[in-house]
């Protein structure tokens, strides 16, 4: 008996010995410790849920646009607060319906093959339908995705949809706020015409005044040697003595003022035709950039244009011309000449108030093509700079003193040239190298 005692073998019916009472506590002790571990994880997942369902729930309250979460036997599992569901709960009468009965008669069959092909490719389909709401209906731009489980089954769609209305005002408006901002863009290349137009008539104003006001003053003397003439003739004519003509004569210094008529009729005949070559350059410096592309001497044209920069600067800045004369290329004369005169006033800017400023514009023939280059002495462009500087509107000018637009301009006049504007290396100073087809090759 005290070996079964001291095995844990009750020694009488219902009587357990100290050490099984013990264990049994024991076990109850691990049992109960479990339970409280256990409890507290479904706590915590508990929590987890509450905290995912809350996060839902508040997603599905906020969604602006239309949401239906549609089960896999079609029917309606969750929508969002912005459901139009005729004043009531979105809840109460949409959950548990076929989804098709949401939507009108005639967009029934189309939204069940789209949401059968979605279930097939796995791919999101967007159709147009229209939710049976009162009145007309509500026209939807309607997004369709399959909803899928952990691994990868299909459980359903999701139904994401907007109002076509709003699209379309949204669509509208995007369209205006694009009008605008084009004739915003419109307008700055206008002032950037403008300036650039202002620059030109001072340096046209400085160059006829001076011709002008060379045959103004040889007009003057003209008429005074005129007067003169006409006091002798008049004596002549009257009948006056040889003695009389003779002393007339030399109060009059006719032997003189003849020689004097002869250089004011010379200089009036040379300021009249520096006035024509003037009105000559200025008009093929404004002739037509649109039309045909034409052959032309890119030098000439660059040395035009270059030129009455430099005649409107004020400034003592040397401009240097080098490199092959007479190149031939094709293109629109007047676009060329808008580059031209760009980069010269880019390379005035660049060397305003600078001892020694100097300016070169040089051509040169590279790879079968014509290369205009202009460069200055000026501090040059820094290399964080240098992927902007073709952007429109950008500018390190000071606020009212540039658009910005002049290098974007001239980029895409470049471009529509079969060329390019580039920044190109130089030691010292900038240099921008704008290239043109030769004529030959653009035949």
């Amino acid at each position: 008996m005290a070996k079964q005692v001291s095995q844990g073998i009750p020694t009488a019916a219902g009587e357990f010995s100290d050490s099984v009472w013990a264990e049994v506590l024991a076990a109850v002790d691990r049992t109960y410790a479990d339970l409280v571990v256990h409890q507290e994880r479904l706590e915590q997942k508990n929590a987890e849920l509450e905290t995912l369902r809350s996060f839902l729930a508040s997603i599905l309250a906020s969604v602006s646009d239309v949401l239906i979460v549609v089960a896999r036997d079609g029917r309606v599992e969750e929508v969002s607060a912005s459901f139009p569901a005729a004043g009531c709960a979105p809840r109460e009468t949409c959950t548990g319906r076929p989804v098709a009965a949401l939507f009108c008669a005639g967009d029934r069959a189309r939204l069940a093959e789209a949401m059968a092909r979605v279930a097939l490719n796995r791919s999101p389909e967007t159709i147009e339908a229209t939710l049976a709401t009162p009145g007309d209906g509500t026209p939807l731009e309607l997004s369709i995705s399959a909803r899928m489980d952990d691994r990868g089954r299909i459980t359903g769609h999701v139904l994401t949809g907007r109002p076509v209305g709003e699209l379309r005002r949204a669509y509208a408006e995007l369209e205006q706020s694009h009008d605008e901002l084009k004739a915003a863009q419109a307008l700055l290349v206008r002032n950037e015409k403008l300036a650039s137009l202002g620059r030109l008539l001072a340096g046209v104003a400085h160059e006829l005044n001076n011709p002008i006001s060379f045959v103004y003053a040889n007009a003057h003397a003209l008429e005074r040697y005129a007067a003169k003439f006409e006091t002798y003739f008049e004596r002549v004519q009257a009948g006056a003595s040889r003695e009389e003509l003779i002393r007339l004569r030399e109060e009059l210094r006719l032997d003189r003022e003849i020689g004097n008529l002869r250089e004011a009729v010379a200089g009036a005949r040379d300021g009249a035709e520096r006035v024509r070559d003037i009105v000559e350059d200025l008009r093929r410096l404004s002739a037509e950039g649109t039309g045909e592309m034409v052959a032309f001497d890119l030098v000439e044209t660059a040395t035009v244009a270059a030129s009455w920069v430099m005649r409107g600067t004020g400034r003592e800045v040397g401009l240097a011309f080098t490199g092959l004369p007479g190149v031939m290329v094709r293109g629109r004369p007047g676009h060329v000449q808008q580059v031209v005169m760009n980069l010269v006033q880019n390379a005035l800017d660049a060397v305003a108030g600078q001892p020694g400023a100097r300016i070169g514009v040089a051509t040169r023939i590279e790879d079968g093509r014509a290369v205009l280059a202009v460069s200055d002495n000026g501090p040059g462009v820094p290399d964080e700079l240098r992927q902007a500087i073709f952007d429109p509107f950008f500018t390190t000018k000071a606020v009212g003193k540039g658009t910005g637009l002049g290098l974007a301009i001239s980029h895409k006049i470049a471009e529509e040239h079969g060329g390019a504007l580039r920044l190109c290396p130089a030691e010292g100073g900038a240099c921008f190298c704008f290239d043109l087809p030769l004529a030959e090759a653009g035949g």
